[in-house]
């Protein structure tokens, strides 16, 4: 599993020219979080990891990856995929792209059956489709919820609130691209 990269979010913070407070108030949780995160003593949470990355208007591997001054690589090989697994979550994101470069994320998202610690809705911008490759998958979007078994596929529009989870007996496999520009402000 690849480590939360803690200071990364002090140096992104202060190249976006943001206060501590800034920050807090545009992901809507508190300045003692934020110092927390950076000072590596919490792991953010799968919600508030995602507000960061959209306040801050970076991409979801930002934060997990290693300091590299050029990305070379156009191939992710099975064994050397980063994963990325949030405290209290039964989710695990495998991801297949190489390199945050380009205008899409591709991810292999793993859901352990059950109920998961914080149920809050995420939003941001851009668009995903996914299909489930093993078990089943509820999708939470906005009021309503759709049930996919292996084989399905959904497309929506991430400006609408939503949610995945495993209600079955066994572990969902689902493969998802979703567009970059999610990262941009509103």
């Amino acid at each position: 599993m690849e480590a939360f990269k803690s200071h990364k979010l002090r140096l992104i913070r202060k190249q976006r020219g943001l206060t501590m407070r800034e920050l807090a108030e545009k992901a809507d949780v508190s300045v003692g979080q934020i110092s927390q995160i950076e000072r590596g003593h919490v792991v953010p949470t799968l919600v508030l990891f995602w507000k960061l990355c959209k306040v801050l208007n970076v991409p979801l591997n930002y934060f997990f990856e290693e300091d590299k001054a050029e990305h070379e690589n156009i191939i992710v090989r099975k064994n050397k995929r980063k994963q990325i697994h949030f405290p209290h979550s039964n989710v695990v994101y495998h991801l297949l792209s190489p390199h945050d470069k380009g205008n899409l994320d591709f991810l292999l998202i793993e859901i352990e059956p059950g109920e998961i610690h914080n149920p809050e809705l995420v939003t941001h911008g851009g668009e995903e489709c996914g299909i489930v490759q093993k078990g089943q998958l509820t999708v939470l979007l906005g009021d309503k919820s759709y049930k996919l078994k292996e084989g399905d596929s959904i497309q929506f529009h991430s400006s609408i609130p939503h949610r995945f989870k495993n209600e079955g007996k066994e572990k969902s496999v689902s493969i998802w691209a979703m567009t970059k520009d999610k990262f941009k402000q509103d």
